[in-house]
């Protein structure tokens, strides 16, 4: 009898002392030598796998509290996978919440007002943690993928800054910019002015990249919109530079020459009257609002001072004095 008593008290000094030990390590910060750590928690990851690559990584002395821990507090199979971003002095407790709540790691990547679509695919492609689903990067196989087949993707993906985490494509990256674009030109054309030379939203992305183009000052936007919808109501033609570099492509130089000007591409709105067939780049919210709300007035031209700035002209007396003084270097 003395010798069962002896038994069952030992393993209850036991028992509590591993409950103890148990409550001190679920409620002890986790110290971590160098700073923050990122786990990787892969689909399909066992309970068991998880404790044991938290005890390699330092972060637990033994896997099996943490499975205990897992599991008694019915958390389990509530365990989320993805990149997470474990902090200095989190506890195991916190360290379950962690990575049960989803939040994971979001990484961004930025496109760019004005840029072409061939710049939107280069920082696809530079994006490593990205994963390739695009097949072909032809611009008419992009948009077939996209489900967009016939469509030209020049200006199509809204400029934002898109955060994404490790696992997803280059080709949700699209599809989500190109859901964007067609969500703020639907918003925008509903609060269009009245009377404007532009038949359809995609007309009012063309001009808002020319917009885009021409100016990074947001005081000018408008005014330049103006310009352009005057031009377009005169039947004058835009004369605007970035869409002849654009219709250059690879064969742009570096300074616009007489016999640029001059050249029958479609995008040369020297030589044709009305919009060019496409956007030439991607075109922000501010843009789009300006060619759908220009700003009133007879200026009809317009030249770079060199600071950023332009000077706008009711005459082309007007516009070719400043020509001469901005361009020109002369009184």
């Amino acid at each position: 009898m003395r010798v069962l008593l002896v038994i069952v008290l030992a393993l209850a000094l036991s028992g509590a002392g591993a409950w103890l030990e148990y409550r001190r390590f679920s409620e002890t910060p986790i110290a971590l030598s160098e700073g923050p750590i990122v786990v990787d928690i892969p689909r399909g990851t066992s309970l068991q796998a998880l404790s044991q690559r938290l005890t390699d990584l330092g972060l637990l002395e033994h896997p099996w509290f943490f499975m205990a821990l897992a599991r008694l507090s019915g958390q389990s199979t509530r365990i989320q996978a993805g990149e997470y971003a474990v902090p200095d002095g989190i506890t195991p407790t916190g360290l379950l919440e962690l990575f049960t709540s989803g939040r994971v790691i979001q990484y961004p990547l930025t496109l760019v007002e004005g840029w072409t679509f061939r710049q939107v695919m280069e920082a696809l492609a530079a994006e490593e943690r990205l994963e390739r689903a695009i097949e072909d990067p032809t611009p008419e196989a992009v948009m077939a993928q996209l489900g967009q087949a016939g469509k030209h993707p020049e200006g199509r993906f809204f400029p934002d800054t898109y955060y994404f985490t490790r696992g997803s494509s280059d080709l949700d990256i699209l599809r989500r910019a190109y859901a964007a674009m067609e969500r703020v030109l639907a918003e925008e054309w509903e609060t269009r002015a009245d009377g404007l030379p532009i038949a359809s939203p995609y007309e009012a992305l063309i001009l808002a990249s020319i917009i885009e183009k021409e100016t990074g000052l947001a005081a000018e936007r408008a005014e330049i919109a103006g310009v352009f919808i005057r031009r377009l109501r005169l039947g004058m033609r835009l004369q605007t530079d970035p869409t002849v570099i654009y219709g250059l492509g690879e064969s742009f130089g570096g300074n616009l020459r007489r016999a640029d000007l001059r050249n029958e591409h479609p995008y040369n709105t020297y030589v044709h009257a009305g919009l060019p067939p496409t956007p030439i780049a991607l075109a922000g919210r501010a843009a789009i609002r300006a060619a759908l709300n220009p700003a009133d007035g007879e200026t009809l031209y317009f030249v770079a001072r060199g600071d950023g700035s332009h000077e706008f002209s009711v005459t082309l007396q007007e516009h070719n004095r400043a020509v001469r003084k901005y361009q020109l270097g002369k009184p």
